[in-house]
């Protein structure tokens, strides 16, 4: 009856701990507040202009994989109206190169920033990944479960805005200290030809990462804002996402 007693007693108490700690990971994701706007505004990259002033900036400073010899400093800033999200990446580099060009080519290989994100409570593991390299070549595709990756066509793609404070093309690498944004306005419209997704609004939650990637240098690094799990660099971990709350 003692072996019975002890495990009557202590198998309740280990699924509660356990419980615990599940709710505490997820009450600890990463989060950001997405302020929204009455009015648009020009995209022109320019980190310090006035509508940028008062919007607090994310820090994407969680290393994956190896430690690389430079680290890259990251910031994000994000914000939104009826219509659209705006984004705007400055980051402190060096060893930039970039050489993509074509639409959903391998724009990761290269300087590159990346906004991962799932715009629906009710399905979090789908989500689109829209990854732009420094010279402002972009890719981007939906991930729905159980189903194959979709990329959005050049035709799409076109519609996202993009300034970029760096030449399309770079090569050989810039070895030298350089800060270098990217900024860019995505419709919300685009979103819907393929998901159905939460509008921003205020009290909306969405599920999102951020990242900065370079594989194609001499310096190569993996960074993510929330953590994510793995050894290998993997950025497709939706369970990993933190989020973003809309004001």
């Amino acid at each position: 009856m003692l072996k019975l007693d002890f495990l009557v007693f202590f198998v309740p108490l280990i699924l509660v701990s356990c419980n615990g700690l599940i709710k505490n990971e997820i009450e600890e994701k990463e989060r950001y507040e997405v302020v929204g706007l009455e009015n648009s505004f020009e995209i022109d990259g320019n980190w310090n202009k006035p509508e940028w002033q008062e919007v607090k900036p994310l820090i994407i400073n969680n290393f994956k994989g190896d430690t690389p010899k430079f680290k890259p400093r990251t910031q994000m800033k994000m914000v939104y109206d009826a219509t659209n999200l705006y984004v705007i990446f400055r980051v402190e580099d060096r060893y930039v190169r970039c050489t993509t060009t074509e639409y959903n080519g391998p724009v990761w290989e290269d300087a590159c920033v990346e906004f991962f994100f799932s715009p629906t409570t009710a399905s979090p593991m789908d989500y689109f990944n829209l990854e732009i390299n420094c010279g402002g070549t972009p890719l981007m595709r939906y991930n729905a479960s159980g189903q194959k990756s979709k990329s959005l066509p050049p035709e799409v793609l076109k519609r996202i805005e993009i300034a970029h404070s760096l030449p399309e093309f770079i090569d050989p690498e810039i070895e030298e200290p350089t800060t270098w944004t990217l900024e860019y306005k995505l419709p919300l419209e685009v979103l819907s030809q393929y998901s159905a997704f939460d509008v921003p609004k205020t009290g909306t939650v969405w599920y999102a990462n951020f990242y900065k990637i370079a594989e194609n240098n001499s310096n190569p690094h993996y960074i993510t804002w929330s953590p994510i799990g793995g050894v290998i660099p993997d950025f497709h971990q939706p369970e990993f996402f933190g989020k973003l709350e809309f004001k």
